[in-house]
């Protein structure tokens, strides 16, 4: 009989390791089925939660927040993490021009999606967006077009993000998991008990939740 797990996937729609880490869960949960059976709910996490709706140029805003590095070094880590995200079936396609975007719309339409049973696919339509199109997910366009990619009504989607709705339920969320210690992403946390750090390969997220579900 499989064992069941709850895991909360605290994550930001804009964070590259958070994609590969997504991708390398539900890889290892193929694998391990029959024996564990999970329940995944994606949890608010903003990398930049001061940054404006038009977002910023991602290389200028890396080298601002981490410090200079060379056009080489730039490029080799994108390549890196584009060969991460292919071994998990996902395309990251960015390059010195792209932009990263205010993300605080998009989790609280990810938080009526969960709502209405669709969180995971509009999750997954938001990744694709920004990382593998190049959109802008602070934009309400776009966003009620992936809710509706993700088979959620547009026209509410186009009502909660007007309307403000969900505020303050993503802030207290992001204020809780903040609190709890989570400071970097992504943060897998299996039964509110077991952390998995990271955008972790498939191999390490199945080694580690066969081990949780063999603690009964």
């Amino acid at each position: 009989m499989a064992k069941k797990l709850q895991i909360d996937f605290v994550s930001d729609v804009v964070c590259p390791w958070c994609a590969i880490g997504l991708g390398g869960l539900e890889t290892a949960l193929q694998r391990l089925d029959g024996e564990v059976e999970a329940e995944i709910a994606f949890q608010p996490f903003e990398l930049n939660p001061g940054m404006a709706e038009a977002g910023e140029n991602l290389e200028e805003h890396i080298v601002e927040k981490y410090g200079p590095r060379s056009p080489e070094e730039a490029e080799a880590i994108r390549a890196r993490i584009k060969d991460r995200a292919a071994a998990v079936g996902f395309a990251i396609n960015r390059n010195g021009e792209s932009r990263i975007y205010n993300t605080f719309d998009a989790h609280r339409l990810l938080h009526w999606a969960g709502l209405e049973g669709k969180q995971a696919a509009l999750k997954h339509a938001l990744l694709k967006a920004y990382f593998t199109d190049g959109l802008n997910v602070a934009d309400r366009a776009v966003l009620v077009a992936k809710a509706a990619e993700a088979g959620l009504d547009p026209k509410a989607a186009g009502e909660v993000l007007e309307s403000g709705r969900y505020a303050e339920d993503v802030r207290k969320e992001e204020r809780a998991w903040l609190e709890a210690g989570i400071h970097s992403v992504p943060a897998i946390i299996v039964n509110r008990q077991y952390l998995i750090s990271g955008g972790q390969p498939p191999e390490v997220f199945e080694e580690s939740l066969r081990q949780i579900a063999a603690k009964g």
